[in-house]
């Protein structure tokens, strides 16, 4: 007898059967994008740094000194696995199965993220490519401006319940709306 795995998303209760129409603020769930740990060799955080930003298909998300998360939603995991292998001087992990990407826009976005997170979010301080580890209510997560009025989240897949309930309470007043993207 063959074994099937089955993918579930994490949010698969949360959204399917509740997806609306976007709205002007909106959540927009990848079903499945690929992410990986990237750590710098000890003396090789610049290099690897600009391969990151080099790398075709590859978002880096800085993370912290020496880490990044390195995201696609065009590539395979294959194909970012292949990139990512031949930048000398660092360590990669497939975290795709383990996280979940959350993409919020809007013209109220920063309103609605100020309520979950305590950093400031205006483009000075923050600016359009930035991204960073914070907390995100009681969950660590990775926080990306992706445009002017649109922000990545990605957070471990266990908490993604709790980040994705917290989101929706935070946007009620501003008719906030979810969905999934892509197949």
């Amino acid at each position: 007898m063959a074994l099937t795995l089955l993918h579930r998303h994490a949010l698969e209760d949360h959204i399917l059967g509740f997806e609306t129409s976007a709205n002007p603020n909106h959540l927009s769930v990848a079903r499945r994008p690929v992410i990986f740990s990237v750590l710098a060799h000890a003396g090789q955080e610049q290099a690897v740094g600009l391969a990151l930003e080099a790398a075709p298909d590859i978002a880096p998300r800085f993370c912290g000194p020496a880490e990044w998360l390195a995201v696609s939603l065009t590539a395979g995991s294959e194909t970012v696995a292949g990139h990512l292998s031949e930048i000398s001087g660092a360590s990669v992990v497939d975290q795709s199965d383990g996280k979940v990407l959350m993409a919020i826009s809007g013209p109220s976005v920063r309103q609605i993220l100020a309520k979950c997170v305590g950093v400031d979010l205006h483009p000075q301080a923050f600016a359009q490519g930035h991204s960073a580890n914070m907390l995100f209510g009681h969950v660590a997560v990775n926080l990306a401006r992706t445009g002017p009025d649109a922000f990545e989240i990605i957070t471990p897949r266990s908490f993604a319940g709790s980040v994705y309930e917290d989101l929706m309470e935070m946007g009620r007043e501003f008719a906030l709306t979810a969905s999934f993207s892509g197949g």
